[in-house]
């Protein structure tokens, strides 16, 4: 089973991460955590089982305190703990997985400690959808690139690999391509998958990855 339909109900408020990234379901995200209230998340995430969700910032940055100065993206991702480590005293080191995606529910607003929180609702996961007969360069091309990172002793993605699957294509796809934030957020939104896998196949094509 993989970790986009592992997700438990989402909290009721669902705490916030806001960060320079698009956070993919089954992606994995490495964090070093030192501000208080997000070390008290970890543990709230850690007694409780919960995830917590992981937006989009659009302005401003996740140290920033005040709400006039921050706005991030209203569908995110839900973020598991899966392994902690204390690197020194005061930080921690999160390695989580994606979960399935949600859509912000009105304002978001700031807890006493500045922890932001909102009412949330789930979106459906992708449905499983087979790549089709066009897109099979993209599909090898990403099974070359992670046979040449696994060389590298670098494992970027969460086994197992579903290549045989157009949402967990595209979205790889999407990590790996240097593309700016606002294109990759519209990319994980998108509730088709097959649409999502053609629009990558044809930014692989434009810029010559994938040839023919």
């Amino acid at each position: 089973m993989n970790a986009a339909r592992e997700a438990r109900p989402l909290p009721r408020p669902l705490s916030l991460f806001p960060l320079n990234l698009v956070l993919f379901p089954e992606a994995v995200l490495v964090l070093r955590v030192f501000e208080a209230r997000y070390l008290d998340l970890v543990s709230e995430c850690l007694k409780s089982g919960a995830g917590f969700g992981v937006v989009c910032l659009k302005r401003g940055d996740d140290t920033t305190r005040s709400a006039a100065q921050v706005q991030f993206e209203t569908v995110g991702v839900v973020a598991r703990i899966d392994d902690v480590d204390a690197e020194q005293a005061g930080i921690l080191r999160l390695r989580c997985s994606g979960l399935s995606r949600f859509r912000l529910q009105g304002a978001a607003w700031q807890r006493g400690d500045g922890l932001w929180q909102s009412a949330a609702e789930d979106i459906a996961d992708d449905p499983r959808r087979m790549p089709g007969p066009a897109m099979l360069q993209t599909v090898n091309a990403l099974a070359e690139a992670i046979r040449k990172l696994r060389q590298l002793d670098k494992v970027p993605f969460a086994e197992p690999y579903r290549l045989d699957d157009a949402g967990w294509v595209a979205n790889r796809w999407c990590e790996l391509l240097p593309v700016p934030l606002a294109a990759k957020q519209k990319l994980m939104e998108l509730a088709d998958p097959v649409i999502r896998l053609s629009i990558v196949d044809g930014y692989l094509r434009d810029k010559k990855v994938v040839l023919g």
